[in-house]
């Protein structure tokens, strides 16, 4: 029957051992389910813990009835990693758990519903570029790239796509004092690798700042600085190689859009409002520069890039997420749902079109 999709086995890879485990693992989970109500064989596997708790033979797990998905929530906080590592049963400096890459060896497809370290920086793509094994998204490079904040302006600036003026610095303790004297106030501090709006402050005064390059010297030393721009968040999702709506992004009233405004519901969480209330001016120009980013990044399939848009119309790009979030209230499916695509169609489309991407080397 033309159309019809042939049914596969895929492993939908989540948790890890990154600060944005939390969401990875409803991530995970989310989509291991769409695409079991579809009829593939998915099964959901924590790329940190593996298949611990599993005693079968590995080619059986496909036909696992639940497909190994639990029940998972994204709390306050960001999870205590010390707590996960203590956990696991394999006692290791392996950041990959038991038979993980010798399952995703007996599957059709890789989903990686990963964020963060591991799973958005191009290592876990490479690993699997390495054993012949098909996954979504992008490339291990293009991943690599976009996930080091201070390579991906380097790459905007490039392209010619405006960004607020910026700068990377690599630090300790002992040069605090000095970085918050010579800084300019107000301004955004990003840790190079973070994601979730973990390891980054927003800080107006000299306290804050110094403070802030404390804080986030636990997740790295090295940061990117960069203007604070007042103005409307929106983000761009890109699918294929378009543009679908812009999503704008209303933080809790006196708040930033951090780690809880992210994932909670209620007075704490933002609003996101799809379609965003912008012209179709606006949308053209959000669409094209998130566009044209991606294709400079060399990105595959699709991904989200944020923006802010200030009070004389010009957007700036702050970065992009080459695995964005993809629970079913996530903003890349709520922006496809706009198309007339449903959240089982969207996870099952992109697994295809990562299917080709593979096919032709990206």
């Amino acid at each position: 029957m033309k159309g019809m999709v042939i049914k596969m086995k895929i492993v939908v890879l989540g948790g890890g051992i990154s600060t944005e485990r939390h969401v990875s693992l409803v991530t995970a989970t989310s989509v291991c389910r769409a695409l079991r109500s579809l009829g593939h064989k998915a099964i959901f596997v924590d790329m940190f813990l593996g298949l611990e708790k599993y005693n079968g033979k590995l080619e059986d797990a496909f036909d696992a009835p639940d497909g190994f998905c639990g029940d998972v929530s994204i709390g306050h906080e960001a999870p205590n990693l010390e707590a996960v590592k203590a956990s696991r049963e394999l006692k290791s400096a392996s950041r990959l758990g038991k038979n993980v890459l010798e399952i995703c060896q007996l599957a059709d497809c890789v989903f990686l519903g990963l964020h963060g370290a591991d799973g958005e920086d191009g290592k876990i793509q490479a690993a699997l570029d390495l054993l012949g094994v098909p996954y979504t998204g992008s490339d291990p490079l293009s991943s690599a790239m976009a996930m080091d904040k201070a390579v991906a302006k380097r790459i905007m600036e490039s392209a010619g796509i405006l960004t607020p003026k910026w700068e990377e610095i690599t630090y300790c303790e002992a040069d605090i004092p000095a970085l918050a004297d010579r800084l300019s106030l107000p301004c955004v501090v990003k840790a190079v690798n973070g994601g979730s709006s973990i390891g980054v402050a927003l800080p107006d005064t000299k306290e804050e700042l110094e403070k802030a390059l404390h804080d986030i010297l636990f997740y790295s030393d090295r940061v990117v600085v960069e203007e604070k721009i007042i103005g409307r968040e929106m983000t761009q999702p890109i699918l294929g190689d378009k543009y679908l709506s812009a999503i704008e992004i209303v933080p809790p009233e006196g708040n930033s859009f951090d780690y809880v405004a992210k994932y909670q519901s209620g007075d704490e969480g933002a609003r996101e409002i799809c379609p965003a209330r912008i012209t179709d001016a606006e949308q053209k120009m959000l669409g094209e520069a998130a566009v044209r980013f991606h294709r400079a990044l060399g990105l595959s399939v699709y991904s989200r890039t944020d923006f802010i848009i200030d009070n004389e119309g010009r957007a700036y790009c702050l970065e992009v997420n080459t695995l964005p979030g993809m629970t079913p209230n996530s903003l890349i499916p709520k922006a496809a749902k706009l198309e007339g695509m449903s959240y089982a169609e969207l996870c099952e489309k992109i697994v295809l079109m990562s299917l080709q991407a593979r096919e032709k080397g990206k």
